[in-house]
Order: C-alpha cells, then structure tokens, then sequence
C-alpha cells in the first residue's frame, strides 16, 4: 500500500467495528495474515476477533521464557478456549542460560537502557524476527493501542511496518480500556493481570518491535 492508500484507509476505517476491520485485513492478506500475541492484559480480545473471522489464522508468540505462571496458564487457557493454531518461537539462549550469565533480567533504570535493549534483542526480538520470516505475514494483527504508551500514539488503525516489511493493522487502536472490558465481558473472556515483560520493564518502554532501535537491532542481525 502507498502512504496515500494507508492515509485513505486510516480515514475509513477511523469509526468501523473492529470486527469488520479484521474481516477487511484478512481479505488483505490473502492467506498470509497472522496475529501476535504476548499475553499481556486484554490480548484475549485481539486473538478473539481474528479467531472468529480466520480460526486457522497463525497466532505468533515469541515467548522469551520469563513469563510468569499466570501468564502460560492463561495462555494454555485461551489456546484451548479458541483454539488457537500457535506458533511459539523461542529464543537460542533459555532464560536459564542466561540469569546464569548474566545475573537475570536489567533492572529498568537509565543507567540500565543499553542492557535492557540488549536483553530485548537476545531474548524476544531475534525469535519474533525469526517467526516473522517462517510466517512472511503481508498482513500483521496486533492489539496496540492510542492509549498504551507515547510511541504507540502516533500511529494509526494501519501502518506500515518497516521493521518487518509488512502493514501492521490494529483493529482496537482506539479503544479504551473500558471498551476492552466490555469485550471480554459480553463474550465471557478471561483475563490476565499478573503479566510482565522484562523486555520492556515498564509500559512507558518499547520492547523494540514497535520502534525504531528495534528494526536497527534486527537488522545487524542482533
């Protein structure tokens, strides 16, 4: 799609249902779309409507291996609950490996930054990336939000990803978390609350592959 085209869709699709914006980036993809996912809180949404409107449609997990228990019980949950045709990658080095090399995860602080994008690169960018290429997505589904951090706000409904080179859709951009929750209410959805990610440490940070330094990462092969 061109910078017009995208511009053009963002303003169509501004007011429609999600649903409907799923069904339209589907039919985009033809056959080649897939959805993230990482199990934060509300991710049951997103996997959701791309269930419903593609049940065999790849649900991509790069899963760095600290997740907390919760999170893999809810995972197992929902990928039985809407039976999800995961695609889990998994990063070269276990999350054994490296607390034993490393001492664990960096602790998020300034002085910290440079590690924690280290970490993030090791530990979820390079197995996305490489889920990425074995999927080669023309149409990528995520849950981002306007609301979830400064970065995320300045984009829209589509992008174009210059990460993956491919377009990002996000049919929930510009939903709030009430929004979210009725949701999951009206379609008797779980939810998951204990979830962190170390790659990010925060929801103000970017884990890199929604930014800019993550697709420099990547590209020096990490």
């Amino acid at each position: 799609m061109t910078p017009d085209q995208i511009s053009n869709t963002n303003v169509d699709l501004r007011h429609a249902p999600a649903p409907e914006i799923v069904k339209w980036a589907i039919a985009q993809a033809r056959g080649r779309a897939i959805v993230s996912t990482n199990y934060r809180p509300y991710e049951a949404v997103i996997l959701h409507l791309a269930a419903q409107a593609q049940p065999d449609i790849p649900v991509l997990w790069a899963d760095h291996g600290y997740n907390r228990p919760a999170t893999y019980r809810h995972a197992e949950q929902l990928a039985r609950r809407l039976k999800l045709n995961i695609k889990a990658f998994v990063p070269k080095m276990t999350a054994a490996h490296y607390d034993a090399i490393h001492g664990g995860p960096p602790e998020p602080t300034p002085e910290n930054e440079h590690r924690l994008k280290d970490f993030s690169a090791v530990m979820k960018l390079e197995p996305f990336m490489r889920g990425m290429k074995a999927l080669a997505p023309t149409i990528w589904l995520t849950a981002l939000r306007k609301v979830q951090n400064p970065n995320r706000a300045g984009l829209d409904i589509v992008v174009a990803d210059k990460n993956f080179n491919t377009i990002k859709v996000s049919p929930v951009f510009y939903w709030s978390d009430a929004e979210m929750e009725t949701y999951l209410k009206h379609h008797n959805l779980p939810n998951e609350w204990d979830y962190f990610d170390p790659a990010k440490a925060d929801e103000k940070r970017e884990c890199g592959l929604h930014a800019a330094w993550g697709g420099e990462k990547m590209g020096s092969g990490i």
